[in-house]
């Protein structure tokens, strides 16, 4: 009681002592606000304004003030789960049966990520364009990259939301709270267009002091000919004038020299080189400096491998890959085992079934079983396919003594540019065009390792010591070789024409061969990657995609235990183009009162 008695007395003595020296001093509010900067701060010379720029560049990656999600989630959830190759459980599942409603969680945080980076945007290029002490190289060159960072938020909103509301520079939520949406599909890809023009002219080819991950003349047209692409699209009494300045915006990037396809499809995700020449944009998260601790902070790294790792390997089950998928490659396309595992399923189609990734990650030297060894992973009334994905459950275990792994992200590669410049050259000149037709060509050759050929030395050097380091950390062998091997000779590659067309014959696909061939390379090439869906509406080949590679009344509902080994997609809905265009967000409708909703849900 003595004890407690002192403490009292001197926590009173002290407030008291406060107290006194609080009252009548006009000093005691007066605090220096050393953290607090004038607005033009940021552009009183060079070095501070390239510095402003990286709050731009810093939401290209996962932020805690937009909830940490952003290159996952929303980018999954509207740029995967669509197409139904990418799967999932519980109310992510809703994204595979057109089921997403306005108050998806998934859609605001996407949203608001987006408008959070074009409002920093918006601020950096109001107050460059009145800055009077940046040298005109740098100033030319800030302006150009701000452009293309805002471009690249706002093509994101225009291809998962339709028409969105445009703020200009200067314009953030905060001064303009209430802006409606762009009046015309017109309007807002002119807007998008516009900037990317200014890019192309202000950027170089190789980026500002050497610093990869910032914007180039090549980032700027890869995205201006998509910009011009989906105008075609959206405003088709305009297609052909609109396909034509794409292709020749994408043949810009191709004739420039600086970009190719990485000589292995299977290495595009290993830690052994970053931004290569067929990175066009990336978001590249590191392993992160806290391997034993919970602590985020650094906002450059994320929960991915837990999101994409197998449940029985201490994944979380966020991302699963349908066998319709897995199904379609060609015996001898090494796309099919460089992006999933699959569970040891007995009796498998000896043609599904993958030398190295057969119940085991082979980068990870990690076996998986249990309830993988059915073709749906069942449990607790929940169904998915036993397929995870090795694009990003590659670089490390879901292991709590080290949580985080290096992972590369790609927005745009160059193997994108070179299928959008096809899909222009097949519209403007039909399916008989010999160029496109080399392209897919030359995509399929390297799909099948014949790029690899001649290369093994110089592919192990660069990519296996990753894969030991990480062997030695698990105490797992020693690899003697790459995990998935490289081609040492050059094998037959089907001609991509014929090849579609007996695919066209034999799955009764509506679209032309071109189109056909161009949708399934596309399912192959970017599985998992966040352009796949928007690519297959714009291109027209959604609808029959999901008709003809997702039959209705195939397999079994969840409800049934024999959905555990039967292999098909059980769809029951039927597919609502209109429904592609996702709907505005709820908080955004009540905040914003000038935001009116897509057609397809009012």
């Amino acid at each position: 009681m003595k004890n407690i008695s002192k403490i009292l007395f001197s926590v009173v003595s002290v407030l008291f002592l406060l107290g006194i020296s609080s009252c009548n001093n006009d000093e005691f509010l007066t605090v220096d606000h050393y953290s607090i900067l004038a607005a033009d701060q940021m552009f009183k010379s060079d070095e501070d304004a390239k510095a402003g720029l990286v709050g731009c560049y810093d939401m290209m990656l996962p932020v805690s003030e937009t909830n940490g999600d952003w290159g996952f989630k929303p980018n999954l959830f509207i740029g995967g789960h669509p197409t139904m190759d990418t799967q999932a459980t519980g109310w992510d599942k809703d994204w595979n049966t057109q089921n997403w409603n306005a108050g998806s969680p998934e859609l605001l945080s996407g949203w608001k990520h987006c408008y959070k980076a074009i409002s920093r945007c918006n601020d950096f290029l109001d107050g460059l364009n009145a800055a009077k002490n940046i040298t005109p190289a740098v100033k030319t060159s800030l302006d150009g990259q701000a452009r293309s960072v805002r471009s690249f938020f706002y093509m994101w909103l225009a291809k998962a939301f339709g028409r969105v509301p445009m703020l200009a520079t200067g314009e953030t939520y905060i001064n303009t709270p209430a802006k409606a949406r762009a009046e015309s599909y017109e309007v807002m890809w002119d807007f998008i267009i516009d900037d990317l023009k200014v890019a192309v002219e202000e950027l170089e080819w190789d980026p500002m002091d050497g610093q990869y991950g910032r914007c180039t003349k090549g980032f700027a047209l890869s995205y201006l000919g998509e910009a011009y692409m989906w105008k075609a699209y959206r405003v088709p009494e305009q297609a052909k004038a609109n396909y034509t300045l794409a292709a020749a915006a994408l043949k810009q990037v191709i004739e420039s020299g600086k970009y190719e396809l990485n000589p292995s499809f299977t290495t595009l995700w290993d830690p052994g080189a970053v931004w290569t020449k067929e990175s066009i944009w990336e978001e590249v998260l590191d392993e992160g400096s806290q391997w034993n601790s919970w602590n985020n902070l650094t906002d450059a790294h994320a929960w991915v491998t837990y999101f994409t790792a197998c449940p029985e390997a201490g994944g979380w089950g966020s991302l699963y890959l349908s066998w319709e998928w897995w199904s379609s490659y060609e015996q001898g396309d090494k796309r099919r085992d460089a992006s999933g595992v699959i569970g040891p399923v007995p009796g498998i189609n000896p043609d599904w079934k993958p030398a190295k990734n057969y119940g085991n990650n082979p980068y990870l030297q990690q076996s998986i079983g249990g309830l993988t060894s059915h073709y749906h992973f069942y449990k607790d009334g929940e169904a998915a396919p036993s397929i995870w994905s090795l694009k990003y459950w590659r670089t490390c275990r879901a292991d709590w003594q080290a949580m985080w792994g290096p992972q590369q992200i790609y927005y745009k590669r160059y193997a994108n540019v070179l299928f959008d410049y096809a899909e222009c050259l097949f519209k403007l000149n039909g399916d008989a065009d010999p160029i496109a037709w080399g392209i897919v060509n030359d995509i399929r050759a390297r799909a099948f390792g014949n790029l690899e050929v001649g290369k093994k030395a110089a592919l192990t050097a660069t990519y296996l010591p990753y894969y030991n380091q990480l062997a030695s950390f698990y105490k797992a062998p020693e690899l003697t070789e790459y995990p998935i091997p490289f081609n040492e000779a050059t094998v037959v590659v089907p001609d991509a024409k014929a090849y579609y067309t007996q695919v066209k014959a034999n799955k009764g696909f509506t679209s032309p061969v071109w189109l056909v061939a161009l949708g399934q390379e596309r399912r192959k090439e970017f599985n998992a990657e966040w352009c796949l869906a928007q690519d297959l509406i714009r291109s027209g080949f959604m609808e029959d995609h999901i008709n003809r590679n997702y039959p209705k009344g195939q397999g079994y509902p969840n409800t049934n235990p024999l959905v555990q080994d039967a292999w098909q997609t059980n769809r029951t809905f039927d597919y609502v183009p209109a429904k592609m265009d996702m709907p505005i967000p709820t908080e955004e409708l009540l905040k914003n009162p000038l935001c009116d909703q897509n057609d397809a849900y009012k």
